[in-house]
């Protein structure tokens, strides 16, 4: 009768432990395979890397500023630094043309500008971000084109130049170049004589100097009525 009782126990003891050992090992198995889709998750997110970013080079920045100077929406030099006064007429063009106001020559801009792009930048998309909403690039698409660019000829620049050094507005030579003394000087002018204040030899500016037009002048003037 011992025996079988020594048995029994024996058996039932053996039952437990094969028992506890099971449940151990289903624990450890589940604790794995929950904490593994985790960790994979962590390290996708950690190795995702940004793509490559879009740069203008000085070169296209120059050829910017000078295609901006021509339709009056710079000032400055073509210096190929996209400095504030730079980033301040991009944000004007980009008004004007429907892209997103960034101020920066992203390849968006350059596009539209007809500014061609490096190998490495074709690459590199344009990102959905630089264009403006719907409805700015529909009141862009369907405002009124732009004329041709008044300009003023050598010998007017050299005429108006005379003229505001006669009158203490300018301290340089005759030159006929535009630049920033003879825009300073003019900005006086048309100060003084309740004229928009633009630095630039507009039709209504040579006309109150009582600077002739030429016909081309006359024709661009007419069209922009």
């Amino acid at each position: 009768m011992k025996i079988v009782f020594v048995l029994l126990s024996v058996a039932l003891a053996f039952t437990l432990s094969a028992g506890a050992q099971t449940m151990t090992s289903t624990a450890k198995s589940t604790s794995t395979a929950a904490s593994t889709p985790a960790a994979s998750t962590s390290k996708t997110a950690t190795t995702k890397k940004r793509g490559p970013v879009f740069r203008a080079n000085k070169g296209q920045i120059k050829e910017a500023q000078t295609m901006l100077k021509t339709k009056g929406l710079y000032m400055g030099e073509s210096t190929g630094t996209l400095d504030a006064g730079t980033r301040t007429s991009i944000k004007s063009f980009q008004k004007d043309n429907g892209l997103k106001q960034t101020g920066t020559l992203n390849r968006a801009t350059l596009e539209k500008m007809g500014i061609t792009l490096t190998d490495s930048q074709k690459a590199i998309p344009a990102s959905p971000s630089s264009l403006a909403s719907s409805d700015a690039r529909s009141a862009a698409s369907t405002s009124k084109p732009r004329g041709p660019i008044f300009r003023a000829t050598k010998d007017q620049i050299t005429e108006a130049q005379r003229m505001l050094k006669t009158g203490n507005m300018y301290s340089g030579d005759a030159t006929g170049k535009l630049d920033e003394p003879t825009r300073a000087g003019l900005k006086k002018y048309q100060e003084a004589n309740a004229l928009k204040v633009t630095g630039t030899l507009n039709q209504v500016t040579l006309e109150k100097m009582g600077i002739a037009l030429t016909d081309k002048q006359k024709e661009t003037a007419a069209g922009q009525k």
